[in-house]
């Protein structure tokens, strides 16, 4: 088996979609180490974590895109759960803090969440499977994304989507922001790198800089 293979072969993704608005959660692995990252549990925390648990990982962080309710409805859970730290951009505290406020807005129970551990900064290393953040702000201030260059992966939460960008009419949203993030921060990466969004369909880098409908490379 070639060093490439066993490379592949040690990444594990899964990414399905959780809770009332249906945010793509994804579980990012490493197979030699059983280290794991937790991106977006926007809910189902017991899916999530029979999930981790089948899989045998342990996880070193829960880490969010942004800040909007339906990405960090089940934090704090899987937090008591697995005793990993949180992880956010300092500019989307104020969504956090406002978690009460956002579930009202939605009609769905108020929940409190624990604050966040540390807070995540433009191209800081992650803690597992040499992933990377990129602040990509536009649909909230604090948006990142997160890209593991070694296995051509972006999770880009709400900021693309195949064939759109996310939506800028929120508090905090800025659509000038987001499309300077698009073109300078993600259709710089590489065409055949896989996007998984926050919400749908993956999509290719290289697709949506030839057709995006909003945002052309």
């Amino acid at each position: 088996m070639s060093a490439e293979k066993q490379s592949a072969d040690q990444f594990i993704i899964r990414t399905f979609p959780v809770g009332p608005l249906q945010c793509n959660c994804s579980i990012i692995g490493d197979r030699i180490s059983s280290k794991a990252l937790v991106i977006d549990p926007g809910g189902d925390p017991d899916q999530i974590m029979a999930l981790i648990n089948e899989l045998g990982l342990h996880v070193v962080g829960i880490i969010h895109t942004h800040a909007h309710l339906d990405h960090i409805l089940a934090s704090g859970v899987i937090k008591e759960a697995t005793g990993a730290p949180i992880y956010l951009h300092e500019d989307d505290k104020f969504l956090w803090d406002m978690v009460g406020e956002q579930c009202a807005m939605f009609g769905l129970p108020t929940i409190s969440l624990p604050e966040p551990d540390s807070f995540i900064k433009d191209d800081e290393a992650l803690q597992c499977c040499g992933g990377v953040a990129i602040h990509t702000p536009g649909h909230t201030p604090g948006s990142l994304s997160f890209w593991f260059e070694e296995y051509k992966t972006l999770i880009a939460g709400d900021t693309l989507f195949q064939g759109s960008i996310g939506r800028t009419d929120l508090p905090g949203g800025n659509f000038e922001k987001i499309v300077t993030s698009i073109k300078e921060r993600i259709y710089c990466l590489d065409d055949d790198a896989i996007v998984v969004t926050g919400h749908g369909p993956n999509t290719i880098i290289g697709d949506e800089k030839s057709s995006n409908g909003f945002v052309r490379g």
